[in-house]
This record gives structure tokens, sequence and C-alpha cells, in this order.
């Protein structure tokens, strides 16, 4: 399992369930768009204290951040 791919995967999920888009979170959050756009595409290697502050601005738990998503009916 790719970490980088599954960190920005959720990163993004969480950013568009909350209605933001890259700009707006990277207000929110401090990082600039392109660090988000880029841990996003999975081509970032997050810190777990960055993994953290990004979980911190999206509201969820920095472990959220690192489970694979499962989605009902889908397997």
């Amino acid at each position: 399992m790719d970490m980088r791919k599954l960190v920005g995967r959720n990163v993004k999920r969480f950013r568009q369930k909350n209605g933001l888009t890259q700009e707006q979170f990277s207000e929110i959050s401090g990082f600039s768009q392109q660090y988000l756009s880029g841990l996003e595409q999975g081509k970032r290697n997050p810190t777990i204290v960055t993994v953290y502050e990004l979980a911190q601005a999206l509201g969820v738990s920095h472990l959220d951040l690192l489970r694979p998503h499962r989605s009902i009916g889908k397997s």
C-alpha cells in the first residue's frame, strides 16, 4: 500500500466533504496550494506532524487520514 497515495486521497476526500477548494484549504491549513496539490496526487511524503496539522485543519483525527476508505457497496 502506498501511504502517500492513501493520505492524499483521504485529504482530498475530507477537503471535498467540507466543501473546500484547494485554495480555501490552503488558507485554513497554512500549506501552499501547490503542496496540497502534490499531496493529493500522492507525490508528496508528509511527515507525521504534517498529517496531524492537516487533520486538525480538516476537523478529523490524524488516524482518519491514515486509514483506507471503504465505501458502502464497493469491494
